[in-house]
């Protein structure tokens, strides 16, 4: 998976990678292969997903341009939940500003609820400070499971087909990185090296399962 601030995009004439970079540039590209009565499939993926991104790419550049989505392709968004536990607006205090935060529904048991009552701050401000800790404490292995969804997303749309693909996908969720390498090795090359990309941004040397 690549970083998220930046969406970009990787767009396939069949098995050859023909394009990457910005929505726009991979847009284009795809239509010029359209143009040219290429007969292979046309597809463009998005680089934080793996996933296909369907796009309307008729009429000019500029008409092409002005239907792009702002954000491109689906990501997540960073919300802030905030969690209502029955707390009022007196307790939160008048004036106060809201940083974003969005009501949703959680289901504890009562004991739960007990002790993020007696946390300073209440229901709320508690969860949001657990949640924190939780994302800083797992973010090298959420993004590693992230980069592996990412990849398989992409292998089933252009490898499903492969050779090795069973035994492949199983190397990529068991985090056996060398086996993956060796069973996508006789892939076509473009896809290869884009779905090693995918599932390894890292270079092989800092995969935890190649590690000395």
């Amino acid at each position: 998976m690549i970083d998220t601030a930046t969406p970009s995009y990787t767009s396939f004439n069949g098995h050859k990678r023909i394009a990457s970079g910005s929505l726009l540039v991979n847009a284009l590209a795809v239509k010029h292969a359209l143009a040219s009565d290429v007969p292979s499939p046309l597809l463009i993926f998005c680089d934080q997903t793996g996933q296909v991104v369907d796009i309307d790419i008729r009429g000019s550049d500029a008409e092409i341009f002005a239907r792009l989505p702002p954000e491109g392709c689906q990501l997540q968004g960073n919300e802030s939940a905030l969690i209502s536990s029955g707390e009022s607006a007196e307790a939160r205090g008048r004036g106060r500003p809201k940083l974003g935060v969005v009501a949703r529904e959680v289901t504890l048991l009562p004991r739960h609820w007990d002790w993020l009552a007696a946390q300073p701050g209440g229901a709320s401000v508690t969860l949001r400070k657990l949640v924190e800790e939780a994302r800083r404490a797992n973010v090298d292995r959420d993004r590693q499971r992230q980069a592996r969804e990412c990849a398989y997303h992409f292998m089933s749309a252009m490898a499903g087909d492969m050779a090795g693909f069973e035994e492949a996908t199983r190397a990529l969720f068991a985090n056996e990185a060398a086996k993956f390498r060796q069973l996508t090795e006789a892939w076509p090359a473009d896809v290869r090296d884009y779905v090693r990309y995918l599932a390894y941004p890292l270079p092989l040397a800092e995969v935890p399962s190649l590690a000395p």
